[in-house]
């Protein structure tokens, strides 16, 4: 039990970390941007919270397998497919959490206004020193909610990772995949035991997101 709840929060943590990054550039692209190709891009990055995971699961299996243009440059490597895979179970889950981790911090982005963005370019500030010392500085409760709700999510996570992952022991066994082999061979208490820990876990996000959204909004409601 003690190794799949690891290899769970393993891969949270790692998918987290990796979405605050590569999500930071898009959301502040998409914040900055107007015109037809940011409504695109935005459209393309929440796709995976409307398409059924099993869909999404199956294009990246086959996008991950050894049959795949995408792999032939890492076949010349030696690696001849992700499928099956922690590193593949990363992927897959990067990818269908992106919209939890764009989404708050463009939001975010959005929130800095533009009258603080100009004040700081009217004082000689690059855009790089704007980014850095305004906008990233103000943005902090955006991070915070991304990166709760993309850890949470990939927690949760089940049809992407069964297909992709397929529930091998110690590399891509994880908490929700357990639940249902338990429920398969009928081991009704283990599975009760997992699927409460789970739900406990996610009344603790709802619950700090409700608490996080009410410590930033008094200072704007008290500013009225």
């Amino acid at each position: 039990m003690a190794d799949i709840v690891w290899l769970t929060l393993r891969l949270a943590g790692v998918t987290t970390l990796i979405l605050l990054v590569l999500s930071t550039p898009l959301a502040w692209w998409l914040a900055r941007s107007r015109g037809w190709k940011a409504e695109v891009a935005g459209a393309v990055v929440a796709l995976p919270l409307v398409l059924p995971p099993t869909v999404l699961g199956f294009y990246l299996l086959i996008a991950l397998g050894p049959n795949s243009p995408l792999m032939a440059p890492l076949q010349a490597l030696g690696v001849r497919t992700l499928a099956f895979t922690f590193e593949g179970l990363v992927i897959g889950s990067v990818i269908y959490s992106l919209p939890f981790a764009v989404q708050p911090l463009r939001n975010a982005f959005q929130a800095v206004g533009e009258d603080n963005l100009d004040a700081a370019a009217m004082l000689g500030a690059s855009g790089w020193q704007t980014f850095f010392r305004i906008a990233l500085p103000l943005s902090v409760p955006g991070y915070v909610v991304a990166a709760i709700l993309t850890f949470a999510h990939t927690i949760g996570e089940f049809g992407v990772v069964l297909m992709i992952g397929g529930g091998i022991p110690g590399t891509t066994n994880v908490l929700s995949i357990e639940i249902y082999k338990a429920v398969e061979t009928l081991e009704w208490g283990r599975a009760h035991a997992m699927a409460a820990l789970l739900a406990v876990f996610g009344f603790a996000v709802v619950l700090t997101l409700l608490r996080l959204e009410r410590r930033v909004s008094a200072p704007l409601l008290n500013e009225r």
